[in-house]
């Protein structure tokens, strides 16, 4: 049972590995439509869909004897609420083996999607449907977060019907290392913020923002970057915070309860009636860290949580870029961010949406920090030195990274540029 501060502390303690045992784990979400309409698919086509996959050798996820999802191996592949899918991977020990993972489930996802007329779209924010027109499934938790959502955050909707990100999952090998490693991923969210810009378009119009993703998530219930996370922030500390975050839900076998009432705290004291006063386990711990919606988090590994997603010539880029600055190159970069002014990273996040690379951050523009990143995590992924079959190391994953930086263009100026010449959103599919 989880009762004590301790044992949320020794959570965390259990996930230190080996510097040689360090993996690394994608997660990238895609927006399904019906190529005879442009509507968003509904539950119906996700479990023909699903159906299909199973010949490829996944298997059905239930609840209550409804499909909501798949798995294989260390591979699932998760429904969100609007009918969004997510590929969890496998925790793999470079970028080269996360990057054949991600082709093989598109080559699978392409064979299933052209047999029953599904288009692709991988961006941040979908570019057609309003809200009210999006279809919802027999998810339980999500039934209870379409009323929770809303009352503490004017966009958590939007959030979970309207987004799709991309997720990178990274390790520690010690208490210390993990306290480097989350400022910086939180003192750099601007910088992934405008590199990876990739929602513009909002309901068929231009939205005015570059990420209108990332200012919906700054508009989401339990979301954001607190200013808890620019110190150096231990596990004791950590633990101290989710021990006083409200609980989004509790799951008790197969129910689900609104938690709005209580603290974690409240939990571990014995003092929720609804499930009988019954104390916390590592389940419950586990679904409380995944239902606080920062822009990184900490579970057994580190989640970093602030990429839109794009299309599969860029999905490897971003879990590159990271890789290099935080398993190849840790001690410059951090030296670097360190003299960084919180107060000025939190205004820089929130301006990063709309602005890009014309944010202002610490007297530059967000240009030159994703310049300085760059060549950093360049130079760690030439340390770390791994090799694919045809003997290049991980920098080959940069390059989409490097036109973007050398033509000062993201995803989403294109986007806006293909936009403004025909309004022919059809071009956002993934071809």
């Amino acid at each position: 049972m989880i009762n004590t501060k301790e044992k949320i502390i020794e959570h965390f303690r259990s996930g230190i590995k080996k510097t040689k045992d360090f993996k690394v784990g994608i997660e990238h979400e895609k927006f399904l439509f019906n190529s005879n309409d442009n509507q968003r698919i509904d539950y119906f086509k996700v479990k023909e869909m699903f159906r299909d996959l199973l010949e490829f050798g996944w298997k059905p996820i239930l609840e209550k004897n409804d499909i909501v999802g798949l798995t294989k191996g260390e591979k699932n592949i998760t429904l969100e609420p609007g009918n969004q899918i997510e590929l969890s991977g496998g925790k793999l020990t470079n970028i080269h083996e996360a990057c054949a993972e991600s082709h093989d489930y598109l080559f699978e996802l392409r064979q299933v999607t052209q047999k029953l007329g599904i288009n692709i779209i991988s961006v941040g924010f979908d570019p057609f449907s309003k809200l009210d027109e999006i279809p919802n499934n027999p998810k339980q938790r999500y039934k209870l977060m379409t009323k929770e959502m809303p009352l503490n955050g004017g966009l958590s909707l939007d959030m979970m019907y309207r987004t799709c990100g991309t997720q990178l999952n990274v390790d520690y090998n010690s208490e210390e290392d993990f306290i480097k490693k989350f400022k910086i991923v939180n003192s750099i969210v601007p910088i992934s913020i405008a590199l990876f810009a990739n929602s513009s378009i909002v309901e068929k119009k231009k939205s005015g923002y570059l990420s209108y993703r990332s200012k919906v998530w700054q508009n989401t219930s339990r979301g954001g970057l607190p200013k808890l996370f620019f110190e150096n922030l231990d596990f004791d500390k950590y633990a101290e915070f989710i021990i006083n975050f409200p609980i989004l839900f509790i799951q008790d076998q197969d129910t689900y309860f609104s938690g709005k009432k209580y603290i974690f705290k409240d939990f571990m004291d014995g003092k929720i009636s609804e499930i009988g006063n019954r104390l916390p386990t590592d389940n419950d711990l586990t679904i409380h860290l995944s239902t606080i919606f920062t822009e990184n988090r900490l579970k057994k590994y580190i989640e970093l949580r602030s990429m839109d997603a794009c299309g599969w010539d860029c999905l490897c880029s971003g879990p590159a870029f990271n890789l290099g600055l935080l398993y190849g190159n840790l001690d410059e970069v951090y030296e670097i961010i360190s003299k960084w002014n919180k107060d000025k990273i939190i205004n820089a996040y929130l301006e990063a949406p709309k602005k890009g690379f014309n944010t202002q951050l610490m007297g530059k523009d967000l240009l030159y920090w994703a310049k300085v990143l760059l060549k950093l995590s360049n130079k760690g992924l030439v340390t770390r030195d791994i090799l694919n079959k045809q003997g290049k190391n991980e920098t080959i994953y940069l390059s989409h990274l490097e036109k973007v930086i050398e033509n000062k263009k993201t995803n989403a100026d294109h986007m806006i540029n293909k936009f403004s010449k025909n309004e022919d959103l059809s071009e956002l599919y993934d071809k």
